[in-house]
């Protein structure tokens, strides 16, 4: 409004000089005379010094005059019920249990391996072979030499039936068959770890040794590597404060920032003991991997249903206050007339979860209550204000 009125003012002044007995702005400026344009310009800027002090004469006559000129100007929003779902956002490592070294279990040369790096496998399939140092010539030998107690032990047993030979005899053939064959036994355990074989059906992640490498147990020194990349887990840290919200079942969105990809499961697992260290409880999330792109140690941003209300009252952030005592308040327009005039009440209210700028209102608010939005920082008690939408 004082832009209008000073640019209508200006506008007479200019076609007053223009239309009196001075000269023109135009031909003065013509006439190229610096000093009469100088003086021309000290001229009018005095005329606008004037017309603005009258001008904030007239708005201080308006503001004294006019009531409404005085009202605050606000907006607001209903409160509403809606279901809100509250996700408390952890950071955890993708894990597997099927992630595996293998190391020999006798000492020898690797004679064969029979994978190779990427591999998938199968459980019991035989991945490399160890030169056994001629277990398998003594193992047959003992076979046989089992086989012949075997046979002298029976025959044994049918005299002794019918009451022929010596009790004594009888023992010592029974005896000599089954340690024999507790030796075959035993050299057919040993010689089996001359053959490795894949523990689980997975992926041969690394080979690390090459044939004709002469390996030993015990010194730490691994064949083979091999994952299982579909039994898939997330291991998470969680505070004891999360303990009644976090528990199995509970939707869970998990993000890999890397593949820049989600997957929503359930947490499957949650932990029994507080670690004192951290106040905080492990739970554990399956990932499913069908594409086979998840990998061991992967960092995971997970986000957990720990919380839901299907009628919760919601309001911004921004429009709650705190007083001195601590108590949290928001204002609320009430008894609204038909120029839009209201007047503003200081209610005390109880907050709960938060989401976003959404806060959930447990106390304090009604379905319906005008809340004020836009100007509730600057509004007081009991004072009048205009709604705006």
């Amino acid at each position: 409004m004082k832009n209008i009125i000073l640019l209508i003012a200006l506008s007479l002044i200019l076609a007053g000089c223009q239309n009196g007995p001075d000269k023109s702005i135009e031909s003065l400026i013509g006439e190229g005379n610096i000093e009469a344009i100088k003086s021309k310009k000290q001229e009018i800027s005095e005329q606008q010094k004037i017309l603005n002090s009258e001008i904030r004469m007239l708005d201080s006559a308006i503001n004294a005059m006019d009531k409404d000129a005085k009202i605050l100007l606000v907006t607001t929003v209903k409160a509403n019920t809606e279901s809100f779902k509250h996700y408390l956002d952890l950071q955890g490592d993708v894990k597997t249990r099927q992630n595996v070294l293998i190391y020999p279990e006798m000492a020898g040369t690797l004679l064969k391996i029979y994978v190779e790096e990427g591999q998938s496998v199968s459980k019991g399939q035989i991945l490399a072979k160890i030169d056994d140092g001629g277990m398998n010539s003594q193992l047959d030998q003992l076979k046989a030499q089992a086989a012949l107690a075997k046979t002298t032990f029976e025959r044994q047993k049918r005299l002794w039936d019918q009451n022929i030979g010596s009790e004594i005899q009888y023992l010592q053939a029974e005896t000599n068959y089954q340690a024999l064959e507790n030796s075959v036994k035993q050299n057919e355990s040993q010689l089996a770890k001359s053959t490795i074989r894949a523990p689980f059906s997975g992926i041969i992640d690394n080979v690390m040794l090459d044939q004709g490498t002469v390996v030993s147990p015990g010194t730490g020194v691994a064949i083979f590597r091999i994952v299982n990349l579909s039994e898939m887990y997330i291991e998470v840290n969680v505070p004891e404060s999360y303990l009644e919200g976090v528990t199995p079942g509970k939707d869970v969105k998990v993000y890999f920032p890397v593949l820049r990809d989600s997957v929503f499961t359930k947490i499957r697992q949650t932990g029994n003991f507080i670690n004192p260290a951290n106040r905080s409880f492990r739970i554990e999330i399956p990932v499913p991997n069908s594409k086979g792109n998840i990998k061991p140690n992967l960092t995971a941003r997970v986000s957990i249903n720990d919380y839901m209300n299907s009628n919760a009252i919601l309001i911004p952030q921004s429009v709650i206050s705190e007083n001195s005592a601590g108590q949290q308040y928001i204002y609320t327009a009430i008894d609204s007339d038909d120029e839009n005039k209201a007047v503003a009440k200081k209610q005390i209210i109880s907050t709960g979860r938060t989401s976003g700028d959404l806060v959930e209102v447990l106390e304090g608010i009604e379905v319906g209550d005008l809340i004020i939005k836009e100007g509730a920082r600057n509004v007081r008690e009991s004072q009048t204000v205009r709604i705006i939408q």
